[in-house]
């Protein structure tokens, strides 16, 4: 009985992939972004928490300057200042690196699983993997800058009404969140002119 309904999903499935093939390729990248950023929201803590038992959070890593806060003070698009971000810093290089080692393992599983199974694409995986990895350091750096406006007052906001332990958990999810909402709809129509089938 299970065989038969499974069977009859996988038809039904391939029926509305051929009469349907964008959206379903659509479907499938959903699906398969949904899975990476729920990876994602359990790394990036967990990294940021191995990384803040060292001194890498009171290493100031702010870099690229681009304009002035509404404050007076500089703009980075790089914003980590040193400290822990409990104490009013921006959590340092350990933050960043929390953040950016993540989204590099997430973005390397994501391009494998969409080349091979959303886009089922037989192009040159080199070529793919290069152009991948210029769209993933562009969108990056725009995410990085679109974060100064956001990371703190969502992290002040959840470690006051929280408290720091959770509110500090739930703001890091919320910030992967918002990263990865930025990259998927940025990254499937990019996806569809780098896998492609020959």
């Amino acid at each position: 009985m299970a065989a038969n309904k499974t069977s009859g999903l996988v038809g039904v499935w391939n029926h509305f992939k051929e009469k349907h093939p964008s959206i379903a390729q659509f479907l499938v990248f959903f699906v398969i972004s949904n899975g990476v950023t729920v990876l994602q929201m359990i790394l990036m803590p967990l990294i940021k928490y191995i990384f803040g038992f060292t001194s890498l959070v009171s290493t100031n890593f702010q870099i690229l300057p681009m304009g002035h806060n509404l404050d007076g003070s500089v703009y980075y698009v790089f914003d980590y200042a040193a400290g822990a971000i409990s104490d009013g810093g921006g959590g340092g290089l350990a933050y960043f690196l929390a953040v950016e080692i993540t989204l590099l393992i997430a973005q390397v599983i994501n391009f494998f699983l969409q080349r091979n199974v959303t886009f089922k694409s037989d192009s040159n995986i080199v070529k793919a993997a290069v152009w991948y990895f210029i769209a993933w350091v562009i969108i990056s750096v725009g995410a990085a800058a679109l974060q100064g406006l956001y990371k703190t007052p969502i992290y002040n906001f959840f470690m006051d009404l929280m408290g720091q332990g959770v509110g500090m958990t739930v703001a890091d999810i919320i910030t992967m969140l918002i990263n990865c909402v930025i990259s998927f709809w940025v990254f499937f129509p990019i996806m569809k002119i780098i896998f492609k089938q020959k």
